[in-house]
């Protein structure tokens, strides 16, 4: 009976073990790619020749040429602009139109309600690349082809997961709120405006967060709909490094250095509120 006891903190010490260990193996599999993303951006071309492993220390830890070069010659400026410009028309329509829909399902009772919800998921299951030759034509004859408002109208089309998140949050809001607001003469559209919408900022910047990286990582949408140079975005543009920096990897880490800063920034001012719009919800 002695041996039970005795195995037991051996178990939970072996648990332990194992746990932090995955914890370290993730962390490495997503550290140490950026890490070899920085050192790289800050060698030079000798010693990238000298020596190719990507985590060779630099000989200058402040050499910023070929920042300058992949800002100046990548027009990083002008890419982060057009990035922009997608990204705030597009999150405004997904979280207005996420959150309209979500609140339309769980505070309204009306035929088809189910069948909603059941086409958003067949809609986001079906892959794109079937859907891609009729969603050009559309674009194309909707005279919006190689504009910025191409990308626009393409994202703009909620997905499953958004209205997800806003309905887990909506149902967590109690419909005391909507009764009393109609008592003060209050219409849906007022309610949803001065009462929902005020109390989703957690699920809303889950949504900006989530969508806005997909948006900003995306490369195929912006090189297929606008392939104009000067309509370059921030994939596309590092993606044209391919071509008089083909070579030089430490010029195209460098534009990959740039590209991932200001996602980084972001997601570290708001992570808590990722958190909680993840978890929030669910546990009310």
């Amino acid at each position: 009976m002695s041996a039970v006891p005795r195995a037991l903190p051996l178990r939970r010490a072996l648990a332990g073990f194992l746990q932090y260990l995955s914890l370290v193996l993730a962390s490495a599999v997503v550290i140490v790619p950026l890490l070899a993303v920085v050192l790289t951006s800050l060698r030079t071309g000798q010693e990238m020749a000298a020596n190719e492993n990507p985590l060779s220390a630099p000989g200058n830890w402040f050499n910023l040429h070929n920042y300058k070069v992949a800002f100046t010659e990548g027009k990083m400026l002008r890419a982060l602009w057009n990035t922009s410009f997608i990204l705030v028309f597009s999150l405004l329509a997904t979280v207005f139109i996420g959150s309209m829909t979500a609140y339309a399902v769980d505070r309204f009772r009306f035929r088809g309600r189910r069948l909603v919800l059941a086409l958003f998921l067949v809609a986001a299951l079906v892959p794109s690349v079937t859907t891609q030759v009729a969603t050009y034509q559309v674009v194309n004859e909707l005279g919006v082809m190689n504009t910025r408002w191409a990308p626009v109208l393409l994202y703009m089309g909620t997905d499953i997961v958004s209205i997800y998140i806003f309905l887990q949050f909506i149902r967590s809001i109690p419909t005391s709120l909507d009764e009393a607001a109609r008592i003060d003469g209050a219409n849906s559209l007022t309610i949803y405006w001065k009462v929902i919408l005020p109390l989703l900022r957690p699920a809303i910047a889950t949504v900006v967060i989530v969508k806005g990286v997909a948006i900003y990582n995306d490369f195929y949408i912006p090189f297929l709909y606008m392939p104009s140079e000067e309509l370059g975005t921030i994939s596309t543009s590092l993606f044209r490094f391919k071509g008089p920096f083909g070579a030089h990897w430490e010029v195209v880490s460098a534009g990959a250095a740039l590209v991932i800063l200001p996602s980084l920034v972001v997601f570290l001012a708001l992570q808590r509120f990722i958190y909680s719009g993840l978890t929030s919800g669910s546990s009310r």
